[in-house]
């Protein structure tokens, strides 16, 4: 839903939910940064016909962020996958600005799906 409503209809995405210790060797590897994130993507492929891709999500990182707000795992964790898609999309979180448009598109992501976000 994510991706065609960002204007891309063609999309093969995997989708891998680790544990901290995995998502923090892969953000040391691809971003050089030594600690666990809650969500990481990686754009393989984009041309006109569509996009490759991959989301990788810390179930780990989820749980213990559900729990700080209140929510379940499996909604954090569908947070993270919208994320991730925005990304793979296009969209940028680098600046304050940037946050704000993507928390706010998240939002809105998540409200078609009936999911009240607790913690944007």
């Amino acid at each position: 839903m994510v991706l065609r409503q960002e204007g891309i209809d063609e999309a093969e995405i995997s989708v891998a939910v680790v544990d901290d210790a995995a998502i923090r060797q892969l953000h040391r590897r691809y971003l050089g940064r030594d600690d666990p994130t809650d969500v990481l993507s990686f754009l393989l492929e984009r041309s006109p016909a569509g996009l490759e891709g991959e989301i990788v999500v810390s179930g780990q990182t989820a749980c213990t962020a559900a729990r700080q707000y209140g929510w379940s795992a499996a909604r954090e964790l569908l947070l993270y996958v919208v994320h991730g898609a925005l990304h793979l999309a296009g969209w940028r979180d680098r600046t304050r600005k940037e946050r704000a448009a993507m928390r706010s598109r998240q939002r809105e992501y998540l409200a078609r799906l009936g999911i009240k976000s607790v913690a944007l």
